[in-house]
């Protein structure tokens, strides 16, 4: 069984119960498109850290911070799975923010140059999950194909 399996599964009811914050949900999205093909390296982790630190929603984290909330949503994901972190990510995530968390996600998932089939299904479902329009996430995995072209 792969780890997106269950990914749009519907969440037990607790998506508040660790009372996440905004960027703590746009992380968790993060930290999960990285780790969508099974395997988290310390060069995606970086990725997420930089791509992150330079959106306004974190412009008070250090980077020393930055490292602390992976730490913790890694930990999450470890524990509860990758469906429970995105359920709980969608709940405080305003719609223009989840818009935003799947363009960082789309950003991510094409930034090593390949595209596994567990990162194809995850943004599929990833879009859906978030109710991004589909016109909205054609677009934007459109402009990310394209700023990773070169």
């Amino acid at each position: 069984m792969g780890l997106f399996n269950n990914i749009s599964e519907v969440s037990d009811g607790s998506a508040n119960s660790q009372g996440m914050s905004a960027a703590e949900g746009l992380a968790s999205i993060a930290l999960v498109a990285i780790a969508a093909d099974g395997y988290l390296s310390s060069q995606e982790g970086q990725d997420m850290t930089m791509m992150l630190s330079r959106l306004q929603l974190f412009s008070r984290y250090s980077e020393d911070m930055l490292h602390r909330l992976f730490d913790q949503l890694l930990e999450r994901l470890k524990q509860r799975g990758p469906a429970d972190l995105v359920n709980q990510a969608k709940a405080v995530l305003s719609q223009p923010l989840r818009e935003t968390a799947f363009a960082i996600a789309t950003d991510l998932v094409l930034s090593d140059r390949t595209v596994t089939s567990q990162e194809q299904a995850f943004l599929d479902d990833l879009y859906r999950i978030l109710e991004v329009p589909g016109d909205t996430a054609l677009q934007i995995v459109q402009v990310m194909t394209i700023k990773h072209r070169g």
